[in-house]
């Protein structure tokens, strides 16, 4: 990819200097990890990260009412243009510990959200800052910290930035933070549904054989848990929770869980859906509804599926920058559910990257490391500004 860069020096002169700004970049995701930012409260964050976009003084700086904030670095084109994405929200409630520690001995900074995504936030600020300092890219960079990412968020946030921007939009590039090395070049599709019981309920002793919305709902349960789903496509379902009823002696009046789907194909995913929804309409029968029980099932996620090829130019401009940054390790593509699932299904070209290796994602002792940040960034920089130019048909 390097030898692409001739006409602009200054891309391979920004993409070295990240080699030294593994502090920097360190210091920056602590700081973003100190503001808390579950889904749907993400207001602090974002206004936070439209402070600092404002401060490199970037265009058409703006948040929306998803708390999406945008930024535009202005190109010698406007369209098509490129997306840059980093989500801001975590799995992490408001009240959590977000104490940090550094373990200088094995490099890592533990810390709940610090990989995901506080370094993928802090990279797309310090991709900005290294955006002003160069010449006009050859089309617009717009630059959007996204909410609703995580759990139920059902990727809000990028379906709202990629529904604004709209038809201005000719390639995307998301940023997690942790997954260096990784490309993601195709969308996992999911579906996630509530499914809610209602029944009479009462007293333990004295309503005993009134129905139960618990006992209805674990019969329905454990109905689920015998689905049988292929293995090749992968395909995967998990009662993730369920919950119900008001103590150990009254009956139920209430219950509900919550099912997650997944799939590698549309197909082995619109089976795993149908065999669901047959099992919940055997549930809602004269038989139950006699017994006053009623089940109900609404859809609270749906993560469309989609993908390029791996012979894709942006995939191999992906590989081929990791290569140039010295990386060792086999290319790894994948499959994943990221914010990369709203514009590929939209069939806008996309991947999906890391700036570092980390673990433990989602659990209080997530880790990642400092060192790979360096060349995480160079990764970035270089993948950002080739887009750039393959969507402004400099390159091929």
């Amino acid at each position: 990819m390097i030898e692409q860069f001739g006409a602009y020096p200054e891309v391979l002169t920004a993409a070295a200097s990240c080699l030294q700004r593994v502090e920097q970049l360190a210091e920056l995701s602590i700081e973003v990890q100190q503001i808390p930012a579950p889904t749907g409260a993400e207001a602090v964050r974002a206004n936070w990260v439209q402070k600092r976009f404002a401060q490199l003084k970037l265009a058409d700086v703006d948040q929306d009412a998803l708390y999406n904030v945008y930024a535009r670095v202005p190109g010698r084109r406007e369209a098509p243009a490129l997306l840059v994405s980093a989500h801001t929200d975590t799995v992490f409630p408001a009240n959590t510990d977000l104490s940090v520690r550094v373990d200088e001995a094995n490099g890592r900074i533990y810390g709940p959200g610090i990989g995901d995504n506080s370094a993928g936030v802090a990279a797309l600020l310090t991709l900005a800052e290294l955006l002003t300092q160069l010449p006009a890219p050859p089309v617009d960079i717009w630059l959007v910290a996204n909410s609703g990412e995580e759990g139920l968020g059902d990727l809000r946030g990028i379906r709202g930035a990629v529904d604004r921007l709209g038809s201005r939009i000719g390639a995307s590039v998301v940023i997690e933070g942790m997954g260096l090395g990784r490309v993601v070049h195709r969308a996992l599709g999911s579906r996630r549904y509530r499914i809610a019981a209602y029944a009479p309920g009462g007293h333990s002793w004295s309503d005993f054989g009134t129905a139960s919305a618990v006992h209805a709902l674990v019969q329905l349960a454990a109905d689920l848990s015998r689905l049988r789903v292929p293995e090749m496509p992968r395909t995967t379902f998990n009662i993730g929770r369920i919950s119900g009823g008001r103590s150990v002696n009254t009956i139920a009046q209430e219950a509900m869980l919550e099912l997650d789907l997944r799939s590698e194909e549309p197909e082995a995913l619109d089976q795993a859906i149908d065999d669901v929804l047959a099992i919940v309409k055997d549930y809602q029968t004269p038989e139950w509804a006699r017994r006053d029980v009623r089940i109900e099932a609404s859809v609270i996620g749906d993560r469309p599926p989609g993908g390029i090829d791996a012979a894709h130019p942006l995939v191999q401009a992906a590989l081929s920058a990791l290569q140039d940054v010295g990386w060792q390790g086999a290319p790894d593509l994948r499959i994943s559910s990221t914010d990369a699932n709203i514009p590929l299904s939209r069939g806008i070209p996309a991947v999906c990257v890391g700036v570092t290796e980390g673990g433990s994602a989602h659990r209080l002792e997530e880790w990642m490391l400092k060192a790979p940040l360096g060349p995480g960034m160079r990764h970035l920089t270089l993948l950002a500004w080739w887009a750039a130019a393959w969507l402004g048909g400099e390159v091929a």
